[in-house]
């Protein structure tokens, strides 16, 4: 009854299955295999044109190398400052681009807002003494548990290409996302502007996987270079694009992410009835970020449910994570606990207001 991340979670049966029957016989390595080459052409499919593909083994390398592309070690890259680039990556974007700047952006909904972004744009340019916009990245989920409409994703890739700058999208739970805006893949991506997406899949039933797809043919050119110097080269490919090949075979990716979403949902709407509780914002992938009253928090805890109090220890705010494989069990358990202690502190509230109106 672990809802600290979906990051806990195993791999989906399909996926494991998947290595297990690319483990046999040999295959070229570094890419230069068939499961490569069929991921490929399948992601090419989903996207509905050709697209770069450099699969990597992480979430910081995708965004990191991706970014790596977009801008001058002289350039800044707007975020919001809840962003995983900002908050989780130890520096990694800054590393892999030579020293850019990350420039935060911030707002309660967790999204980068079009009206924001035009204030940094035209603030007074200082020329050598500043760094120079180069790139706006986004996150689809957002880290608040939030989802950019696909007006407000081209709201601002039209800024950024008024002002000359390249437009990435964190997508780490992009199928979580996509199954909430119920569009295309490319709808919500280069039709609407992007020009590269970091595209996840271990949040969401892989093993280790992730994938950079590149929209736009230009910043391609050097991607397999950086890659290979950055270390996320591997030598055994086949055993990433053996998970990717699964992922996307019978819309596998947005099945998994509908499951997590709709346990989220659950969960969000069994809370809502716990007096006190209130939400951060609407819940719209399978991110809930809650407040709840102390005593039942701590209830939670004692009874052995796992999850982060938010932004630390001490906090009010809990955040949840439903994952593919989340248990509706599981669901209906913490929020039979939940109003367990809701109406235990409720009714030990009330014997002590009884009390005192019978000692007055």
């Amino acid at each position: 009854m672990n809802f600290c991340s979906d990051n806990v979670t195993g791999a989906a049966p399909e996926i494991m299955e998947a290595l297990a029957a690319a483990n046999t016989g040999h295959a070229m390595a570094y890419g230069d295999d068939d499961w490569t080459r069929r991921v490929e052409a399948r992601l090419a499919e989903v996207f509905e044109r050709e697209v770069g593909v450099f699969l990597v083994a992480t979430g910081t390398a995708a965004n990191s190398i991706g970014l790596s592309v977009m801008t001058p070690p002289y350039g800044a890259i707007f975020c919001h400052a809840e962003s995983h680039i900002e908050c989780d990556e130890c520096g990694a974007p800054e590393f892999y681009s030579g020293g850019a700047k990350l420039v935060l952006l911030d707002s309660e909904d967790g999204k980068v807002h079009a009206q924001d972004l035009h204030e940094k744009l035209i603030a007074p340019d200082h020329g050598v003494h500043h760094v120079r916009a180069a790139a706006v990245s986004l996150t689809q989920a957002t880290e608040a548990g939030t989802v950019y409409t696909l007006d407000e994703a081209a709201g601002i890739a039209e800024l950024a290409r008024a002002h000359g700058l390249k437009l990435h999208m964190d997508g780490a739970r992009f199928a979580n996302a996509l199954v909430t805006l119920g569009r295309s893949p490319a709808e919500a991506t280069w039709r609407a502007g992007v020009d590269i997406l970091s595209f996840g899949a271990s949040k969401n039933g892989a093993w280790a996987a992730e994938a950079i797809v590149v929209f736009d043919p230009a910043l391609a050119a050097t991607l397999p270079y950086r890659r290979k110097r950055g270390g996320h080269l591997l030598s055994k490919m086949r055993f990433l694009a053996a998970q990717f090949e699964a992922y996307l075979t019978d819309d596998l990716w947005l099945r998994l992410a509908a499951r997590a979403n709709g346990t989220a949902a659950r969960l969000a709407e069994g809370l809502a009835a716990i007096p006190g509780a209130e939400f951060r914002n609407p819940v719209e992938a399978n991110e809930i970020f809650v407040t709840l009253p102390e005593p039942v928090i701590r209830g939670l805890e004692e009874d052995g449910f796992r999850f982060y109090r938010w932004p630390g220890e001490g906090a009010r705010m809990l955040r949840l994570v439903t994952a593919f494989n989340t248990r509706a069990e599981d669901v209906e358990a913490f929020i039979a606990a939940a109003r367990r202690h809701a109406e235990s502190t409720a009714a030990s509230v009330g014997a002590v207001e009884a009390g005192a109106r019978q000692g007055g």
